[in-house]
């Protein structure tokens, strides 16, 4: 998918007209999206079954990196044009305000919690991420120009894991550990996604993944997976400041494996779920409300749930959930909250108003010659 549609993509806008979408970036972001709900769904279950658990582990290892690959890949060609520094502001520091908000407020109700806080420096349970692309999108500029941005990535993100001193303001101890992913999709091509794509490559993951959740099988008992958030530094999880710089390239390793994996089996052509790609945002946020509501009431304390066939249900509803929660439908009721316009928040750049009589006057110049022909 070409980089000039960067803007609309991230931000869920239709593709300008001539400007096709790519159907496999759309189906990656979509699958993403549905395993990082059946993850939340699962997490109030999976401690009763040591199979969930380890599946719980392996999908938590690549399902937010390729996500944040695709973040990045499609972020390439950000700058401090005016027109995109809006688009910023309006598709996710705004988003970021309302549901950091709307969060805290709904577990005043729902919780009867009238005590819980609201506070815009500590990002509520899915919200760090819209702080996170913030950050990293701001500074793209940076990792563009900088020569060797992948290492100095990775370094960033080591000493974090070893800096509890760091504290949980905008969450950013995941800003710091998750920022190599998003690096690495800066520097990436088209044509590194196209060789993961392979048909070798797709059979070799089959392998790959059996392995790594029997992996996880085994290390369930012996590892915590608080290591797989990104949000504590080695001390914080009762490890030696060492650990985390060992464990932040092992994780980089394992999780680039894994995802690396998940692409090869991505559908390249249209789905009937491709043109959800567009709304995953919408589903990622507005889901956590549906699995909160489920911890507040209780209804993942049933004990069919901890049972196969109810962790099967469990999974197959989040699914379902998150997919409609992508539709055109619920785009358009949230769109208030993801997408506001909000052309009374800014001035008009002399550059843009420049564009847009430019275009103006080539309509008028093909309508005189078409009106002459």
């Amino acid at each position: 998918m070409p980089s000039p549609r960067t803007q609309n993509e991230q931000s869920g806008r239709p593709a300008p007209s001539g400007k096709q979408r790519d159907a496999f970036f759309d189906n990656a972001k979509y699958l993403a999206i549905v395993l990082v709900a059946i993850g939340h769904a699962w997490e109030p279950i999976k401690g009763d079954s040591r199979i969930l658990e380890a599946a719980y582990t392996v999908v938590y290892t690549f399902h937010m990196p390729a996500f944040i690959i695709i973040s990045g890949f499609f972020s390439r060609s950000f700058d401090m044009r005016p027109d995109r520094l809006r688009r910023l502001i309006t598709g996710v520091a705004v988003p970021y305000i309302v549901f950091e908000t709307a969060y805290p407020l709904f577990k005043r109700v729902v919780d009867n919690d009238p005590q819980q806080e609201i506070s815009l420096l500590d990002p509520w349970y899915l919200t760090w991420f819209l702080v996170a692309l913030f950050v990293w999108r701001l500074t793209t500029p940076i990792w563009n120009a900088v020569r060797h941005p992948l290492p100095l990535a990775l370094g960033i993100a080591m000493l974090a894991s070893a800096t509890p001193g760091i504290g949980d303001d905008l969450d950013l101890q995941r800003v710091l550990q998750f920022l190599p992913y998003f690096v690495l999709g800066l520097c990436m091509r088209p044509e590194h996604f196209h060789m993961v794509r392979r048909r070798s490559v797709r059979i070799a993951s089959v392998p790959v993944f059996a392995a790594a959740l029997a992996v996880g099988w085994w290390a369930v008992p012996r590892m915590n997976t608080a290591w797989f958030y990104h949000r504590d530094a080695a001390q914080e999880l009762g490890a030696p400041w060492w650990a985390g710089p060992v464990m932040v390239l092992a994780m980089f390793g394992c999780s680039l494996l894994l995802t690396a994996c998940f692409f090869a089996w991505v559908p390249r052509r249209h789905m009937w779920f491709t043109a959800l790609g567009a709304g995953t945002l919408y589903g990622y946020l507005l889901h956590g409300f549906v699995v909160k509501a489920g911890e507040y009431q209780g209804w993942f304390e049933h004990s069919v749930l901890h049972q196969p066939l109810g962790e099967i249900a469990v999974s197959v509803l989040a699914a379902v959930l998150v997919t409609l929660l992508c539709t055109r439908p619920v785009r358009r009721i949230f769109r208030f909250a993801m997408e506001p316009r909000m052309e009374w928040a800014f001035k008009r750049d002399a550059a843009e108003l420049a564009r847009e009589r430019e275009r103006r006057e080539e309509g008028k110049k093909e309508t005189r010659e078409k009106v002459s022909a």
